[in-house]
């Protein structure tokens, strides 16, 4: 008897580790896919501007008055500086330290935006940020934050592939006498349906089909739960006043 109960701690230990190690495959799967998406966002982002100064080195080259040439060095300038500054917010992304740091969330959600810009415009999707204190600092991962950041504003583009509005809106609160940052990211999206949306946060659980892996949102709360942030999500699918909304409260 105690030879067959030590043969079962050992297959218990067994089976936890190996649950552990699938746990950090997903883990590691989506976050290839959120980087994936990243590089496609950036590269259509970056795509626009070079088009331009392919356009505007020809109208140079073709100008015979300078004020018009000098016009359009000026404007090819101006979409480099476009290029150096996507650029360095995808360098900013993959260099951050892991270690817990001092984050500006409005920076980081700008540069959120600045990757999907393209997308948004592209979809028709009006940005709506609302700021309603001047900074905000919290303690947390900046690369965690942007890709939980990232999943969600991603997701919320999947819903409006028609147009729609992507609200933003950052605040402080308190909560049991301490104050907390709340970023609310909001869109009038299809919804989600009631009998997915108890269970949204489990792994393969997802709303697009074989295009979607099920784990971004999984993902996000795992890192959440970690950062000992809270996560909520509301969701309607009416036809009137379909849309989903998530509410992230971090300690300040």
């Amino acid at each position: 008897m105690a030879l067959r109960g030590r043969a079962r701690q050992y297959q218990i230990r067994d089976q936890m580790q190996q649950f552990e190690r699938a746990q950090e495959a997903l883990r590691r799967s989506e976050k290839l896919a959120v980087t994936g998406r990243l590089a496609a966002s950036i590269a259509h982002e970056i795509n626009n501007p070079l088009e331009a100064l392919t356009n505007l080195l020809y109208l140079v080259r073709t100008e015979t008055h300078s004020e018009e040439a000098q016009r359009y060095l000026m404007e090819a300038e101006q979409e480099l500086a476009r290029v150096a500054e996507i650029t360095k917010h995808t360098l900013r992304f993959y260099r951050e330290p892991n270690q817990p740091t001092q984050v500006d969330l409005v920076e980081v959600v700008d540069s959120v935006l600045a990757l999907y810009h393209s997308r948004l415009v592209a979809a028709k999707i009006v940005v709506e940020k609302e700021v309603r204190v001047s900074s905000l600092s919290i303690l947390a991962s900046p690369g965690e934050l942007r890709q939980v950041i990232a999943n969600i504003v991603g997701n919320a583009l999947d819903a409006m592939r028609h147009g729609g509005i992507l609200r933003l809106r950052l605040s402080v609160t308190t909560r049991n006498g301490n104050p907390k940052a709340r970023l609310s990211i909001a869109d009038t999206g299809h919804g989600i349906p009631p009998e997915i949306l108890s269970t949204i946060f489990e792994p393969f659980i997802t709303t697009k089909g074989e295009t979607g892996t099920g784990l971004g949102l999984w993902v996000s709360d795992e890192i959440a739960k970690k950062n000992g942030w809270s996560m909520q999500v509301y969701s309607c699918t009416r036809m009137s006043r379909s849309g989903t909304v998530f509410s992230i409260l971090m300690p300040t």
